[in-house]
């Protein structure tokens, strides 16, 4: 699938949603939101329930990995502390339950659904955060998710951390449940995407003469993209596509509060991995989820043309367990790249 046939599509999908959304909302000043500007913005909200006004809705993406020691889950930490009027995304349940491989994206209707439960409505601004124990790890693929179906004006808390760490408030105990909304039926933004089919293309292509060249961050471990690490979900290889670039999602992060770093310092690390800013790129991960961490880093650093930067939503859980041992899809550090 060529990028070039693609880009037109999204800027259909922009210019229809200029035309048909009201310019109310509160606005922010970039994709990365910090406490400061949310809480801003929250106080800015219609105090009465009825206002039909759009309104900023903190979104909570809390998520753990599957081997999680302590075996938390994201329910548990949304109830235990969330930011006021905040709604729960469940990455669990928002997917496709049709699907073998963990949150591969849901049907158009499914996310509708989804929205109408949480009360949201189609011009609310929404401000994506996850958990004060890990800092910024889900928030950024809820963010993807809701950009992917379109969905006008969507941000991600840089974050729940520093959130708690700056005093401002939080509420705990069961959630009130939201009044539903009407959410229309989404279209589905392809150009951000990328299947298993043209990922199987591109390893196959890898290094062929006239081959396009695409940049490909991996963001898992950099033992689990060498091969020296095993996957959190058994019986799963560990390994890496052909051409892929190790880029640890954590290395995007301040060691201590797990915010995204500044812009500049992305841009650096970026530049040192030896990526072309010019040229397309495509981020992965295990299950899609920690890809959109570094999809967001670039964003954020401005690095890429937002055209040319997609996710590969099935990840290395699907890549390893569809691709064959004879196919030399999948590389080690031992095996070379």
């Amino acid at each position: 699938m060529a990028f070039a046939a693609l880009r037109p599509t999204r800027l259909r999908a922009a210019q229809a949603l200029r035309h048909d959304v009201p310019r109310r909302y509160f606005t922010f000043s970039s994709y990365m939101v910090t406490p400061k500007e949310l809480n801003e913005a929250l106080k800015k909200n219609a105090r009465s329930k009825i206002s039909t006004a759009p309104r900023t809705i903190p979104i909570c993406a809390a998520w753990f990995m599957p081997n999680d020691l302590q075996g938390r889950t994201g329910i548990e930490c949304f109830k235990n502390k969330r930011i006021p009027m905040a709604r729960f995304f469940d990455i669990d349940q928002v997917k496709d339950h049709d699907s073998p491989y963990p949150h591969m994206l849901p049907t158009c209707e499914t996310f509708a659904q989804a929205m109408e439960k949480m009360g949201i409505r189609r011009d609310d601004a929404l401000v994506v955060y996850d958990t004060e124990e890990l800092g910024l790890f889900s928030a950024p693929r809820v963010g993807w998710t809701l950009r992917v179906y379109g969905h006008p004006n969507v941000h991600v808390l840089n974050n729940f951390r520093l959130w708690c760490q700056e005093g401002l408030s939080t509420e705990s105990g069961e959630p009130e449940i939201p009044e539903p909304s009407k959410y229309p039926v989404p279209s589905y933004q392809t150009d951000m995407v990328v299947k298993f089919a043209e990922m199987k293309t591109i390893g196959y292509d890898y290094g062929k003469e006239g081959a396009e060249e695409i940049q490909i961050l991996d963001a898992r471990s950099k033992g689990r993209w060498e091969g020296t690490e095993p996957e959190p979900r058994p019986g799963l290889r560990s390994g890496h596509m052909p051409g892929s670039t190790s880029m640890p999602f954590q290395d995007l992060l301040h060691p201590e509060t797990k915010a995204l770093l500044p812009s500049k310092q992305l841009k650096q690390i970026f530049l040192s991995k030896q990526l072309d800013p010019t040229k397309p790129i495509i981020v992965s991960c295990g299950t899609g989820v920690t890809a959109a961490v570094v999809e967001a880093a670039l964003q954020q650093a401005s690095f890429g043309k937002p055209d040319d930067r997609r996710l590969y939503d099935g990840s290395w859980t699907e890549w390893a367990a569809r691709v064959s041992e004879s196919s030399g899809l999948v590389r080690t550090a031992k095996a070379g790249q």
